[in-house]
């Protein structure tokens, strides 16, 4: 009899901590939807150990044919890759690591997991002239891409260490410009989109009052933070009578392209997902 374990796929994701991932969640309910012989774990890993990890992978003694990477080794995943697509590049991070005859691949799906939500959720959001952005962290530079990409004017970062900011609009181009946070609220007059990339509330964080209602005519406010769902500021942005468009897609949807580089079958990120991850929220928080 055959040894199971040969012809089964294996993909993880790795980040330390990474136990409260709800990846393996999302790629579990995709494999057995497709009835995939395949395995997607969780694999916590030391920033020590992840150069050792890596090696691994490329080496082959690694039973993995790639993997999705997370906080706080996305920039380290992108230097150690073979081959870096143009967008993990400009990102300087990558969260999507793939083999492909014995060259390890990286590229950067949280672009793509941005752009894809608000055009499930909200479509026509990318006639954007104007979006302001808060935050400059890691992930804002996902969504500054996304927003570049899809031919937004005016993208206004804010962040409360204007050197951030700086760095972003340096690095993404003259549509990108770099403003403190007493700039807000100036900024927000007449944007067509709010971007919330900061963990203000988190987890039941607390978040500045922020006035929406100077925003341009249909504008949209969304957070890329899903616990919980309705945030602080969506919270906020929908009492001043603005749509919203809450996070969690965002995370459905970037792991798209990695299931089917890994497992040969491309996913639907549909409401039966959304909905099995939301329970999971409601059960553990």
């Amino acid at each position: 009899m055959a040894d199971s374990r040969e012809t089964m796929v294996k993909a993880f994701v790795t980040g330390w901590p990474v136990k409260h991932s709800r990846s393996p969640l999302i790629h579990g309910h995709w494999l057995r939807q497709h009835g995939i012989n395949g395995e997607y774990r969780a694999e916590p890993v030391a920033v020590e150990d992840f150069a050792d990890f890596i090696a691994d992978l490329k080496s082959g003694a690694s039973p993995y044919v790639g993997g999705n990477v997370t906080i706080p080794h996305k920039e380290m995943a992108c230097r150690l890759a073979d081959k870096v697509d143009s967008i993990a590049g400009e990102l300087g991070a990558a969260n999507t690591l793939w083999l492909e005859d014995g060259v390890l691949h990286a590229t950067n799906t949280d672009a793509h997991g941005f752009a894809a939500n608000l055009d499930e959720r909200h479509p026509g959001w990318d006639q954007a002239k104007k979006a302001v952005v808060l935050g400059a962290g890691g992930a804002s530079r996902a969504v500054i891409y996304a927003l570049r990409d899809r031919g937004v004017d005016e993208i206004h970062v804010v962040n409360r260490t204007l050197t951030r900011a700086e760095e972003l609009a340096d690095r993404f181009g003259a549509s990108v410009h770099a403003h403190p946070m007493p700039a807000l609220a100036e900024l927000t007059q007449g944007a067509s989109l709010f971007v919330n990339t900061t963990s203000l509330g988190m987890d039941g964080e607390e978040a500045p009052a922020i006035d929406f209602s100077a925003m341009a005519p249909g504008a949209l406010v969304t957070d890329i933070v899903y616990v919980p769902l309705k945030t602080p500021i969506l919270a906020q942005a929908q009492s001043q009578g603005l749509a919203t468009v809450d996070g969690l897609g965002m995370l459905l949807h970037q792991a798209v392209p990695g299931f089917e580089k890994w497992f040969g079958v491309r996913p639907v990120a549909d409401e039966t997902l959304r909905a099995l991850v939301i329970a999971d929220m409601e059960r553990h928080g």
